[in-house]
């Protein structure tokens, strides 16, 4: 008997030990980021520069940061500021085109530019040519009605400064001038119109958060875990999250307590934020599309195109199929990409699972999800047509863009995958929202970032707003204030209401981006804010790939 309980005993004494070695594991932090992508590095560097105290722990399942949707392989590299988007600007029911959407984009990138300048004067950021260069955004259209929405879009843009240089023109030889590529072996009879801004960019988004997280790494308070997937989130009783995580390398298994959590997981965001049980996340469902490019990395070709030539959704078709032939600058080389062609894939993420979409759905979603299935119908007809496409057909689609262009030179490439938010509707029961949105809980302790357009060009203001939501109070104090404006000079401002907040923001970028300079704003144009009056919002003015 004694024998007996000595042996319980000393198995009560193990699991003690056991418990409090687990418990003394426990690493604690201030802020604990899931996802090693463009958002959670930049909300990183954010916190970083504005409470240097706080500890920090990010977590990436795969083996390196910017590896998804961040990887300059995985995205067109757009900075995404209507430049050229079309979609940005759609008609009222009056037939007027309403610019409020473009100017939002517009003035969100400028942001952007102004945090990427400052982290390059901090030298956070190193030789902005790796991540940022001066790439033309131009629109592209044939087509009667679609020449005639141009002009009236072109001319209702005048009305702003943010987009007083671009130019418009239908004459052959001045757009072969801006992109002979394009105007080779085209028909000289076709009709043709085209805007043309020179202040667009092509960007690489992978670049920039591997040079942030590389200089976080540097910085005593800052941990990366790497090859480490979140396996749960729970509540402790002080308000702070437990997260527990698995090294996919080795097996072993850590937790995190932190007194905030972000999830910027990408398309994995909305299973983590179902995981940690906030009834916030109950609102949406997720709605995967992928996406794939031609590309050419002929140097002969590349060199002959320098542009991101967006063009115009076919009749019936969402604002997904719009295709654009860009120029990049990945892995230091010019290359040329077109599409996208829409993929579908139950996976959330590129390197997900199978699974993902199916593991998502529950009790709270599954209706929504089906009104949306529902009333987005051409959207399932357009994703069914897509994946029928043959090479030949996918060659033919870019010949419309590039007559000249030549099998040989070109291969199919697949790109990240993205989650659009399908959201609960007390009137429609579900509505697909195309763009980005900050989901946090009522305390205000966790967040995440679900949606994908315009993404990760309006990074910088996304997280913003995300201090905004969860640092209500401390972003109020003087000492944030300051510091937020010293970041971002026209913070609280809008750029859109004076030419000359414009020119000077435009000047100071480019020359620390080393861009190049920026035309200078004819300001004896009037600046008009009336045509800025939102439209309904809508799925199709949301999205940009």
């Amino acid at each position: 008997m004694f024998k007996k309980a000595g042996k319980t005993l000393l198995g009560l004494a193990v699991a003690a030990s056991f418990m409090q070695a687990h418990a003394a594991e426990t690493k604690k932090v201030d802020v604990l980021l899931v996802g090693g992508g463009i958002m959670s590095s930049t909300l990183a560097v954010w916190l970083h520069e504005l409470e240097p105290s706080w500890s920090m722990e990010m977590v990436e399942r795969l083996d390196g940061v910017a590896e998804e949707s961040s990887n300059g392989w995985n995205n067109a590299g757009t900075g995404h500021s209507a430049l050229a988007e079309l979609n940005y600007t759609p008609e009222d029911k009056d037939g007027n085109v309403n610019i409020s959407k473009a100017i939002e984009i517009n003035e969100a990138f400028q942001i952007s530019r102004q945090f990427w300048s400052w982290q390059v004067r901090q030298g956070v950021l190193k030789n902005p040519h790796s991540f940022i260069n001066t790439t033309p955004h131009m629109s592209f259209v044939w087509g009667d009605d679609n020449i005639k929405f141009l002009k009236k879009r072109y001319e209702a843009l005048q009305a702003s400064p943010l987009f007083r240089p671009m130019q418009y023109s239908e004459d052959h030889a001045q757009i072969a001038k801006w992109v002979p590529l394009m105007m080779e072996g085209r028909d000289p009879n076709q009709k043709l119109a085209v805007t043309w801004t020179p202040i667009g960019t092509d960007v690489n988004f992978g670049e920039i958060t591997r040079q942030f997280v590389g200089h976080l790494k540097t910085q005593e308070n800052f941990d990366l875990k790497l090859s480490s997937e979140v396996q749960d989130i729970t509540r402790n009783k002080d308000g702070s999250w437990h997260v527990e995580y698995k090294n996919l390398k080795d097996g072993t298994e850590s937790a995190t307590d932190a007194k905030f959590l972000f999830i910027g997981a990408g398309g994995g965001a909305l299973k983590l934020l179902q995981k940690s049980g906030i009834p916030e996340a109950k609102e949406y469902a997720g709605f995967p599309v992928g996406g794939s490019f031609l590309v050419t990395e002929n140097p002969t070709v590349a060199m002959q195109h320098m542009a991101k030539a967006y063009g115009i959704a076919s009749t019936g078709a969402p604002p997904m199929s719009v295709p654009h032939l860009d120029t990049r600058v990945l892995d230091g080389k010019r290359v040329i990409l077109f599409g996208p062609f829409a993929t579908f894939s139950t996976k959330f993420l590129k390197n997900g699972s199978y699974l993902d979409l199916l593991s998502s759905t529950t009790l709270h979603n599954v209706w929504p999800m089906t009104k949306v299935g529902i009333e987005q119908y051409p959207l399932v007809e357009y994703l069914a047509g897509q994946l029928m496409l043959s090479d030949e057909d996918r060659f033919d689609a870019l010949r419309t863009y590039f007559p000249n262009a030549k099998k040989e030179d070109w291969k199919l490439w697949q790109a990240g995958q993205r989650v659009q938010i399908i959201k609960r509707d007390a009137e429609k029961g579900g509505v697909l929202k195309l763009g980005t949105e900050v989901v946090a809980s009522e305390d205000r302790t966790i967040a995440g970032l679900l949606g994908a357009s315009p993404g990760a060009s309006t990074a910088a203001p996304i997280m913003l707003n995300v201090l905004e939501t969860v640092f209500k109070e401390k972003v109020a104090t003087p000492q944030w204030q300051a510091k937020i404006k010293e970041i971002v000079p026209s913070y609280g401002t809008k750029l859109n209401d004076s030419a000359a907040a414009t020119q000077k923001e435009w000047n100071y970028t480019a020359e620390v981006l080393q861009l190049e300079k920026p035309p200078v704003i004819d300001q004896s144009v009037g600046t008009s804010t009336g045509a800025t009056q939102p439209v309904e919002s809508k799925p199709e003015n949301d999205m940009a790939l």
